[in-house]
Order: structure tokens, then sequence, then C-alpha cells
């Protein structure tokens, strides 16, 4: 996990992703790529009927440009090796197109004070279509306590076994690691092997079973959550096919929207 992706744009998430993404570069000893976007006039017009502050292309520019300075100001006076991109398109595909040899994309869920930009679709999509593991953070968050209590959610899955795989690096330094097991009966991998492999590499790790009943597993997740403090959660991705999650709902659409806490997510095979 050493080369880290993180959107640079002067929205409301903007400080949160930022910090999270240096504090999981200093745990892992990772190196930032920070991808700094300036909309194009076609989304800004959107941006503006939505609501926003931009009102012209210009605008979103002279905006942009205090932030680029504001940005490098503080990175640079940091301790975390970095570089910058500026891109001057739509937001999603400029962050798909510099995702090549990126172990982890640090953007937000979904933001709540804000209609734009659209954190969870850009989320989603980079989930989806980029591969890559996600560190979807919480406007509100202020950062990510790599030394704190992480949260598994287990459902034996591709897409849960390749989340827990690329978090090791980070559960490495985590004070406390639990493994939660909602049974619904789907369990293809048991907890147990988690359990194991995480040893195998030096991260003792606690199983935790919680029944369904009449709660959907993203209710569980929460509600687990809360009850073991925990400070960022490791899950599989939009284990069913997204578009069946987007139509049913499901427990990655929930946590992309609620979670209080930042959540490492992959999307497996």
């Amino acid at each position: 996990m050493k080369n880290i992706l993180v959107l640079i744009h002067d929205d409301s998430g903007q400080n949160a992703r930022v910090q999270a993404a240096l504090d999981v570069a200093r745990a892992v000893g990772g190196h930032l790529r920070c991808v700094h976007v300036s909309i194009i006039p076609e989304v800004v017009t959107d941006f503006v009927s939505m609501g926003g502050n931009a009102l012209l292309p210009e605008d979103e520019a002279l905006k942009e440009a205090g932030n680029r300075r504001s940005l490098r100001e503080r990175l640079e006076n940091d301790d975390v090796p970095f570089d910058w991109i500026d891109v001057t398109g739509d937001l999603t595909l400029s962050m798909l197109d510099a995702a090549a040899l990126t172990d982890l994309v640090v953007v937000n869920r979904e933001l709540q004070t804000s209609l734009f930009p659209n954190a969870l679709e850009l989320a989603g999509r980079l989930l989806v279509e980029a591969r890559l593991p996600v560190l979807a953070v919480p406007e509100k968050a202020t950062g990510l306590n790599a030394r704190g209590r992480a949260l598994i959610a287990w459902d034996g899955s591709a897409s849960a076994e390749a989340a827990l795989r690329a978090a090791v690096p980070l559960l490495r330094h985590a004070a406390a690691v639990t493994i939660l097991y909602v049974e619904d009966g789907s369990l293809k991998i048991p907890a147990e092997d988690a359990a194991i492999y995480l040893a195998r590499h030096g991260i003792p790790a606690t199983i935790q079973r919680e029944k369904i009943l009449m709660d959907r597993p993203g209710a569980v997740i929460l509600s687990a959550l809360q009850w073991a403090k925990a400070d960022y959660v490791v899950m599989g991705a939009f284990g069913r096919a997204r578009i069946i999650e987007e139509l049913f709902g499901g427990a990655t659409e929930r946590m992309l929207v609620e979670s209080p806490v930042p959540l490492f997510l992959v999307h497996g095979r």
C-alpha cells in the first residue's frame, strides 16, 4: 500500500479525505499522488443547477487556483512524500485515468452537506471499474486512526477476501481487530479461516457473530461498529451485482451513505 491516490478539489469533503490519506501514508510509509481536478464547464453548469457556489467556469478556475496553493503549501510542510497532477475535466474520468499503478484511492463516501460532487457515484465507479481498494471517508471525519480499532465485515465472498488481503498493511498497525460475521446463510469461507490468515501476518483478531433477524446486514454492521468503537471498517464492496444492490439495497450502499467512520472497500471478482 505504497501508492496512495487522493482527490484534490475544493468541496466539503476535501479536508477529511486529505487528512485520512496523510494518516494512512504515515502508517504504511506510503507516497501520495494528489490529483487536483478543476471541473469542465459542462459539469460546472450542472453544479450551478444543483445549487453549487461556482457561478461561472472562471469562478471554478479561480477557486481551484487558490485551493491548489493552500493544499500544496500544507503538503510541503508535512512529512509525507507526494507528487501532484493538475487536471481539467470530468471528476470521475479524471480519477479513473490517474488510477494506474495505484494501491489505494482516497475519496469520500456520500457528501451529506453538498450535492456536488457526487461522491457516492465516484466511489462506486472506482470500485467497480478500476477494481482498486477505495478508502471512502465521511466528510466530517478528522482523519483515520491507523492505531485504533478495525472492524472487518466478513461474508466469505470474493470481495471480502480481496478487502482482507488488501488491508493487511493497514491492519498491522491496529490496536484491535474484530471480524464481524453476519449470519445470513451466505458464508463461503469461515470467519475462522480469515482469523488464521491474519494471524499468519502477525495480526491477532477476535470473531464476533451476529444474527440478522429482521435487520439487513448494513444495519447490523452499523450497530456493531458503534458497539466495537471501531475507527474504520474493512469490507467487500458490491458482493452482488451492483444493479441488484441499487434496486434492492445492500450493505455497501448503506455503509457508503451512513457510515460514521472511514470504509476500506474492495470489489472482488
